[in-house]
């Protein structure tokens, strides 16, 4: 890099209703998959940082949870995650499920983005599966709402208006040195994107027959002589029964989560792999302050 070139770095943060493909958006920038996806909703739990460079511009996007209405312990965690990546962003961009358009969650969304200072882009989603006239009233009442710097229309799925996104975000950003090297694409240690990958095979393989509250941790990563990896996982419920569902009948179920994700973790890892997965029984994690140290959520006391 020429001394003489004018860098631009900074936070980009991507927060929206569960399930606007906020994920899906970071994974086509980042051209991997970092954030893990499923139709299950609130799949992500803390932020999540991919790397993108646009030109001279080096872009740390921040994939959130999604934004929803908490009932729980571990959603006013997840919540107050997502606020928190909003905050601490150069640019905060909302992304809205075009086909679900202004309902009531994007709604609350806006008016609470309405206090925020920082930049802010509107980005509508999945416009492949709208008509265009309804897509340009859409974009024209959320700007009348709140003003948006831009708005971008694109599908994360196909790729379609990304490129455009990626290159006006880096012209958005101050001007600085980048802070990661050119070809590095996330700041996440790689237990932690391989515990990711095992726990969005989970979901996948038992759709809602397991609560979302189900968890997975890397335990042991061994790099053998051979420079293959030797990687153990626990996969973690909160009852017997549901133990006995991640297990399946003569283990079958496991098996197969074991080989889908030991396929993914392997072409993150660039080296073969052996994954042994391991299910254990942790009642009540959702109220153990490591567990949330651990996701890198904020531990939120009840409130009385």
């Amino acid at each position: 890099m020429s001394e003489d070139k004018q860098t631009r770095c900074g936070f980009v943060a991507l927060i929206g209703a569960p399930n606007a493909g906020k994920s899906t958006l970071m994974n086509a920038i980042v051209g991997a998959k970092l954030s893990i996806v499923t139709h299950k909703v609130q799949t992500t739990r803390a932020i999540v940082r991919g790397i993108a460079m646009a030109g001279d511009s080096q872009i740390i996007f921040v994939d959130t949870p999604g934004i929803f209405q908490p009932r729980r312990r571990l959603d006013r965690a997840m919540v107050t995650t997502a606020w928190g990546g909003a905050a601490d962003a150069d640019v905060v961009c909302l992304l809205v499920d075009a086909q679900r358009g202004l309902d009531e969650g994007n709604e609350a969304i806006l008016e609470k983005l309405s206090a925020t200072n920082q930049k802010k882009i509107l980005i509508l989603n999945k416009i492949d599966t709208v008509k265009r006239e309804v897509l340009l009233d859409m974009a024209q009442s959320i700007n009348a709402r709140l003003r948006f710097e831009d708005t971008f229309m694109v599908s994360a799925l196909t790729g379609s208006g990304v490129d455009d996104l990626l290159k006006h975000l880096g012209q958005l950003l101050p001007e600085g040195p980048w802070l990661y090297p050119e070809d590095q694409i996330s700041d996440a240690p790689l237990r932690a994107l391989a515990a990711e990958i095992t726990r969005e095979k989970l979901f996948l393989r038992l759709h809602d027959e397991l609560p979302y509250e189900s968890t997975v941790e890397t335990t042991a990563w061994t790099t053998m002589n051979n420079g293959s990896a030797r990687i153990e996982q626990t996969i973690y419920v909160t009852r017997e029964g549901q133990k006995k569902i991640v297990i399946g009948k003569g283990g079958e179920t496991i098996k197969a989560i074991s080989m889908a994700a030991r396929k993914e973790i392997a072409a993150m890892a660039e080296a073969p792999v052996h994954l042994f997965l391991f299910v254990k029984v942790r009642e009540n994690w959702s109220d153990d302050p490591e567990r949330y140290r651990e996701m890198g959520l904020d531990f939120p006391h009840e409130k009385r």
